[in-house]
């Protein structure tokens, strides 16, 4: 599993980025993305995926978590 980094760009749009692979996406959608759960999967810009484990509330970006690939 990939750690990756998550920060938000100044239009407000989250960012998905995996150093080792020098990937930078823009995340499309996330799964759950509500107050008291957030995750689960996420799209990227290129149609690629990957999962992020639910957390009780959106999480403090910038921040880096682990996610598995689609």
């Amino acid at each position: 599993m990939p750690s990756v980094m998550l920060r938000k760009r100044e239009d407000g749009k989250l960012l998905f980025y995996v150093a080792k692979k020098d990937l930078e996406e823009t995340i499309e959608s996330i799964e759950f993305d509500r107050p008291d759960k957030w995750g689960g999967e996420v799209v990227l810009g290129d149609g690629s995926r990957y999962y992020f484990d639910l957390l009780d509330a959106p999480p403090k970006i910038p921040i880096t978590l682990q996610a598995k690939r689609l």
